[in-house]
């Protein structure tokens, strides 16, 4: 399953007609850098209108009562859609778990290994997102960490679902695939690629040149 990994609702529209894409995330370093002065509120509703399925909006706040208060805000915008980031920590896990309590969808992020992922998967989060590229700047392999938490969440029968997200390349949707994460957080860029291959292109011009000579033929 594909994620949109976008803020801007332009991009969400187009990725959306396209009928590949089940879900949006956001994050603040998005809207800030690519929408400026925007409104949270306006963007975020936008965003849910164009879209189909869970849209995470992600806490900024620090401590448990300003995120929490955060996280309430921002849920009572679409409360069927909107699915919390929260910033993985300790404080993160406190709220995390109350918001579980209160069923509000949440999104553990910002995750580089899988003890904190199966920490968060215990703590009631709805998905559990591992920053791929991040860790592969680390020097680590990706792969053995979707698999190890894969395997432990079926062996437990943990609900989490496993997001894969900070995607560099087309064949980083590919591994983190195979090796078991439930969603890949896709940014728009990556998706148009995952869409072109030059042989493609050449096999149709050459199907519709031969038609078009077909046709001409007296």
């Amino acid at each position: 399953m594909l994620f949109l990994d976008s803020s801007i609702p332009d991009e969400v529209t187009t990725a959306f007609d396209l009928g590949i894409v089940s879900g949006v995330t956001t994050n603040p370093l998005i809207i800030s850098r690519e929408l400026g002065g925007v409104d949270l509120e306006t963007c975020i509703r936008e965003i849910v209108a164009r879209s189909i399925g869970p849209v995470s909006v992600e806490l900024t706040t620090e401590t448990a009562h300003d995120m929490l208060d955060e996280a309430l805000t921002y849920h009572a915008w679409a409360p069927d859609r909107i699915c919390i980031k929260v910033p993985f920590s300790e404080v993160g896990l406190q709220v995390m778990h109350k918001l579980v309590g209160r069923e509000i969808a949440t999104n553990a992020t910002c995750m580089m290994n899988f003890s904190q992922l199966y920490l968060a998967a215990l703590a009631g989060a709805t998905y559990i997102s591992l920053f791929s590229g991040r860790v592969r700047d680390m020097g680590y392999d990706v792969g053995p960490i979707i698999t190890e938490t894969r395997a432990i969440l079926d062996r437990e029968a943990l609900p989490a679902k496993i997001i894969v997200g900070s995607i560099r390349q087309p064949g980083d949707v590919v591994d983190a695939l195979q090796h078991g994460a439930h969603v890949v957080t896709v940014p728009p860029a990556i998706l148009r690629k995952m869409l072109q291959n030059p042989r493609t292109d050449s096999t149709i011009k050459e199907f519709n040149d031969a038609w078009r000579a077909r046709k001409q033929e007296p």
